[in-house]
């Protein structure tokens, strides 16, 4: 009788650490999965991004002058190639490093700075994506009461491919927010 109470607390203790909802026994190789498969698609969109936004100028004729247009002409555009440069960088490291930490197994502290990591990471791309998106939609739409015009109507091609690369860049930023939530699971629940 005392050993079947014990064997009951167990069971309601493993159910109630995982909030009600027993994991199934293949729950680490596809969370290993998941996490490798989200790391390379930050990387690769932000590589992507990276490529588009590097790529990108034209050259216009206004009042005779010709005038060629960058990303580095603006700051906004510079601060999201230098974030996305990072996010790319970092999320390499992060493959190698979740892969190293599946054979050593599963320390809480290397968890918990795994999450930090990922943390970090999508507020560097968040910032990186707000800073842009607020130019480019002045650069879109201008902005009547402070005199700015928009500019997208004389470099519409620049204007285009700096909406794609910040496409990219967003999906880079949803990416590590599903691993920061994942992480984030892995530290309270296991």
């Amino acid at each position: 009788m005392a050993l079947e109470v014990g064997r009951d607390e167990a069971s309601f203790m493993l159910q109630a650490k995982s909030m009600g909802f027993p994991a199934p026994k293949s729950s680490k190789g596809s969370s290993f999965m998941a996490q490798i498969v989200l790391r390379v698609f930050a990387a690769a969109f932000s590589l992507a991004a990276i490529c588009v936004m590097t790529t990108s100028s034209q050259s216009i004729i206004l009042l005779g002058f010709n005038i060629n247009a960058h990303y580095s002409d603006s700051s906004a555009m510079r601060f999201l190639l230098v974030t996305d440069t990072i996010v790319c960088g970092f999320s390499v490291l992060s493959v190698l490093f979740v892969y190293c930490l599946s054979w050593s197994g599963s320390d809480l502290k290397y968890q918990f700075c795994l999450f930090l990591h990922d943390m970090v990471i999508m507020g560097l791309a968040v910032s990186g994506c707000a800073a842009a998106t607020a130019v480019g939609y002045i650069g879109r739409y201008g902005e009547e009461k402070m005199g700015w015009m928009a500019v997208c109507s004389h470099v519409g091609k620049l204007c285009n491919q700096m909406m794609i690369s910040m496409v990219f860049s967003y999906l880079a930023s949803v990416s590590y927010f599903a691993l920061s939530v994942m992480s984030g699971h892995k530290v309270m629940y296991e």
